[in-house]
């Protein structure tokens, strides 16, 4: 049975983009067909994680939003670039990535006019559908919107990224609670950017205790990943690495 994950934060530079971009690698290395669309419409960049130019899109999300193709169109095969296994467009592993466009004009259109969000449902199921995905992954948007009250709803899982900061963690609060609402099958939450000379164990329980959910991976604060830069995938180019393992048993938790 097809899963949609939502996985988001409520302040932007949690590392949502680089996480969702590597946990659906390391998914799609298990075998499967992986979908992943950037609803972060007003800010995209997932694309660039996975080495590809804004010039190289025919569609975006903009266009199957604005009526002007399917969202099937709009994406985009990048097995070969980042799992490198790729056979008959019908087998797996497959990941398949859906980009919102870099346009100025395109994101200033949105910005005016917005968008009919019941669509994006209407192009989640047409994905899952037409790609035959096993997992589809949503890049949200930052904070609480019409796009993310949807993604939340219609989810399987809810993966929260959050940082270990004040800040972080009273947004957090009030997203984990509109997930209660929604009544979502299960909340997730990870925690990034942790630096060493923090309690893990003390963090951990503070968060589970705090928002009575899960804390599916505790991510260390990682100069590798942030020399990096967002220019390719943190998990292929460090397979042994401490934050490579520990998204490897966030990975296997959202497909288990």
């Amino acid at each position: 049975m097809s899963k949609i994950i939502a996985i988001h934060s409520f302040r932007g530079g949690t590392g949502k983009s680089n996480t969702t971009a590597n946990l659906a690698v390391l998914i799609a290395r298990a075998g499967n067909r992986v979908g992943i669309v950037d609803t972060d419409i007003h800010s995209p960049g997932i694309h660039v994680i996975f080495g590809r130019r804004p010039e190289s899109f025919t569609h975006t999300l903009n266009d199957y939003l604005h009526g002007n193709c399917s969202i099937k169109q709009a994406a985009y095969d990048v097995t070969e670039s980042s799992i490198g296994t790729v056979g008959p467009d019908d087998e797996r592993p497959r990941i398949f990535l859906i980009p919102s466009s870099i346009q100025v004009g395109e994101i200033a259109r949105i910005l005016r006019e917005g968008y009919d969000v019941a669509l994006l449902n209407d192009g989640f199921q047409d994905l899952l559908r037409d790609l035959n995905l096993d997992y589809l992954l949503i890049d949200t948007h930052p904070g609480v919107n019409e796009e993310t009250l949807l993604s939340i709803a219609i989810s399987n899982a809810f993966v929260l990224i959050m940082r270990p900061d004040s800040q972080d963690f009273q947004g957090t609060a009030v997203t984990v609670e509109l997930a209660r609402r929604l009544d979502v099958e299960r909340i997730m939450v990870i925690v990034n950017k942790i630096p060493n000379s923090m309690d893990r164990e003390l963090l951990r329980e503070q968060v589970e205790s705090g928002y009575r959910a899960t804390v599916a991976g505790m991510l260390p604060l990682c100069n590798e990943m942030a020399e990096l830069a967002s220019s390719g995938l943190f998990v292929n180019g460090h397979r042994d690495h401490p934050l490579t393992l520990e998204l490897a048993r966030i990975a296997d938790q959202i497909m288990h």
